[in-house]
């Protein structure tokens, strides 16, 4: 046995002593502030201590929190939670059905908006794809998206269905009275085709070539300023004794030909003017007091005019957007417009009303012309295409479609059977209205072709002219060229041929007009 003394303690230790017992760790949760108050108490901290503990505490530099505990057996790690989620997925997934049909497999994918190939993927992965996505969102999002693309096609279907609806029977006269004027005509043109074909073909041949002969011999007969702005338009007067022409700067001339002397201004428009055109029966049995002309402007405005005064005789009102063209149906009873609001209306001006408001582009429609019996319309427009109206009916009986870039201009040929349409690619393409086809492209320009024109009484030479600043005269129906005319130094924006066959007019953005004549 062995004694330790000392001054303070005394303590004996032996080996049948059990062993000392081990402190375990405390460890406290919560708030130290009873056992803070302990302390303070037991080693008799000052009143100055505990209020700056106090102080301390106030201030917020000391966070005491209200003693709650929590057991370390509660808390669950994410990553457990995301291991079982994991789990279960793989479960659903294992009981998705997926169709082993590759095709099908991209169509689900495509429906559900994902790739549906990656880089290097086979049809299984595309596969297991597939089923680890449905375990995700669930086999009922597929059936969805395709209930979905189902409504959506039986939506875009019924949207292109045809319908109809009932007109006003001033539309229905009207229809009745140009069934009744252009049947006649029909027959008229019908016969006169017959007569020709009865003609020798040596006797027809002979008269091809001669009028090729003079169309190579054009030339620049008279060129003239015609306004201090663009010239958009110009047109021959029934009676081939008188041009008129339309400007940028909102006047309209009227020009006597082929001296080019200036006979009247008509004064109405304050804006661009994109068209104006001669009543069929104008300068010839029409009265000079009566409606002659009318024209139309980028404002929307539409304005008839007479011959013996520069002011506007009456306005047409109703287009709230750019008007581009007008044209005097066959009879001079009707007048057409077309507006950059996709649509095109025919207005009778002996009820002095609107007939018909007929929509079928998708884009504005800038020109139009009249069949020369009087019983069709065609149409074309920025979108590319050009329609056929029946007028008597009121039904697209033909849609013309080929051109990659905007129609400018549309011209039925006096033949009554091909219909010519100048566009943006600078291409004119002759379309057959018996085959219901095109029949000929022609490559003629180098830029936008804005005007085409058949000869207007038998439909021997087609002309066109463009935004390269020349026209040019082709063979019909061989469609070769014939004569470049060149001189302008702008755009050539319109184009006509005189009645009578002498004249060719052609108006550019250089602000002249000029004549061309052959030799």
């Amino acid at each position: 046995m062995i004694i330790l003394n000392t001054s303070s303690t005394k303590v004996k230790m032996s080996d049948e002593d059990e062993a000392p017992v081990v402190k375990k760790a405390r460890i406290f949760y919560g708030s130290l502030e009873e056992k803070e108050k302990e302390r303070l108490s037991r080693e008799g901290t000052s009143s100055a201590a505990r209020d700056a503990v106090k102080a301390a505490i106030e201030a917020g530099n000391i966070n005491i929190s209200s003693g709650e505990s929590m057991e370390m057996e509660e808390r669950v790690s994410e990553r457990q939670a995301e291991v079982l989620a994991e789990f279960e997925r793989r479960k659903r997934a294992r009981q998705i059905t997926v169709s082993t049909d590759d095709v099908e497999v991209k169509a689900c994918l495509r429906a559900l908006g994902e790739p549906i190939t990656l880089f290097g993927e086979g049809p299984a992965e595309r596969r297991e794809r597939l089923r680890n996505i449905l375990s995700v969102v669930g086999p009922d999002a597929l059936r969805k998206s395709k209930k979905e693309d189902e409504k959506a096609k039986r939506t875009q279907d019924e949207y292109q269905q045809t319908w109809y609806h009932e007109g006003p029977s001033s539309l229905k006269e009207a229809r009745i009275w140009l069934a009744k004027y252009s049947l006649p005509r029909a027959v008229e043109r019908l016969d006169a085709a017959r007569a020709q074909k009865e003609i020798p073909e040596s006797t027809r041949t002979v008269k091809q070539q001669e009028l090729h002969k003079a169309l190579r011999n054009v030339n620049n007969f008279c060129s003239q300023i015609g306004d201090d702005r663009p010239i958009s338009h110009c047109q021959f007067s029934p009676n081939s004794k008188m041009l008129v022409t339309a400007s940028w700067s909102g006047l309209c001339k009227l020009w006597k030909v082929p001296d080019c002397t200036l006979v009247r201004t008509l004064r109405g428009h304050n804006t661009n003017v994109g068209a104006i055109s001669f009543h069929p029966q104008a300068t010839l049995t029409l009265e000079e007091s009566d409606v002659n002309m009318a024209s139309c402007a980028v404002d929307g405005s539409v304005k008839l005019w007479s011959l013996d005064s520069d002011e506007p005789v009456a306005d047409i009102e109703g287009h709230s957007m750019r008007v581009a063209r007008v044209a005097w149906h066959p009879s001079g009873r009707f007048l057409g417009t077309t507006c950059y609001d996709n649509s095109w209306r025919l207005w009778d001006l002996e009820a002095q009303e609107e007939i018909l408001h007929q929509e079928g582009h998708s884009k504005g429609v800038h020109d139009l012309h009249f069949h020369p019996d009087g019983s069709l319309a065609g149409t074309g427009g920025l979108d590319a295409f050009a329609r056929v109206w029946d007028l008597r009916t009121g039904r697209c009986i033909m849609f013309l479609e080929g051109h990659h870039k905007e129609i400018y201009s549309i011209n039925f040929s006096p033949n009554g059977f091909h219909v010519a349409t100048g566009s943006g690619d600078n291409t004119c393409k002759v379309w057959d209205l018996r085959h219901r086809r095109c029949m000929y492209t022609i490559p003629a320009h180098e830029n936008l072709v804005s005007s085409v024109k058949f000869q207007p009484n038998d439909g021997h030479f087609l002309l066109t002219g463009s935004y390269d600043n020349i026209a040019k005269v082709w063979t019909h129906p061989g469609w070769s060229p014939l004569k470049t005319l060149a001189g302008h130094e702008g755009k050539v924006m319109g184009l006509d041929l005189s009645p009578d066959g002498q004249l060719i007019a052609t108006c550019s953005y250089d602000r002249t007009f000029k004549l061309w004549m052959s030799e």
